[in-house]
């Protein structure tokens, strides 16, 4: 990536996206990070076995997931709810009975699973928005989480690091792939039609 910085409009575009993306029941059992101070990317490169995306981005995602889900994510939710649909919290008791009692009650590991998911989700709908926006992005897992999490106090926040995605500009004078063909599979090996 050059390090050219992306124009804030393509950004607030890029997170409103995410923001919109699918999430099972609406929850959204995540969070994203969106970080440009260049003396935290580089902090957090050693992290990233030193992969140059982390700080040659513009911007750099961090993908979260909530460790534990609990009564009070399922209560801020209603009351979400209820302001954004102009409707009373009691008619939402049915929706927060469910999360309450078939969600919560699965257990912390199984839950982080499920968040999980859910980030990844928005994380395709990241990457999706961003070539929408010219922008190039790089989603990225070669990281040691559990020292981004130390880093940015994730734990602090109930939140556990998932999956980044550097957004910048691609340097096409040194980046090799820029100018070769994708390689994929052929859609026939890929695809399975059923009938």
């Amino acid at each position: 990536m050059t390090g050219d910085k992306i124009p804030q409009e393509k950004v607030d575009r890029i997170l409103n996206a995410i923001n919109l993306s699918a999430s099972s029941l609406g929850l959204q059992p995540y969070k994203i990070l969106v970080i440009k101070n260049k003396d935290l990317k580089q902090e957090l490169l050693p992290a990233a076995n030193n992969q140059p995306q982390i700080v040659e981005c513009s911007h750099l995602l961090v993908f979260a997931a909530y460790s534990n889900l609990s009564k009070e994510h399922a209560e801020e939710f209603i009351q979400l709810q209820s302001r954004v649909k102009n409707i009373a919290p009691e008619k939402f008791s049915g929706l927060k009975n469910m999360i309450v009692r078939n969600i919560i009650p699965r257990g912390d590991e199984t839950n982080f699973i499920w968040a999980s998911k859910q980030a990844y989700i928005a994380l395709g709908t990241g990457l999706i928005a961003s070539a929408e926006e010219q922008v190039d992005s790089t989603p990225m897992e070669g990281f040691n989480s559990l020292e981004f999490d130390r880093i940015l106090q994730l734990d602090q926040k109930g939140l556990k690091s998932l999956v980044l995605l550097a957004l910048g500009y691609r340097d096409e004078t040194t980046d090799q792939l820029s100018k070769g063909p994708k390689v994929r599979k052929n859609i026939s090996d890929l695809i399975i039609k059923v009938n």
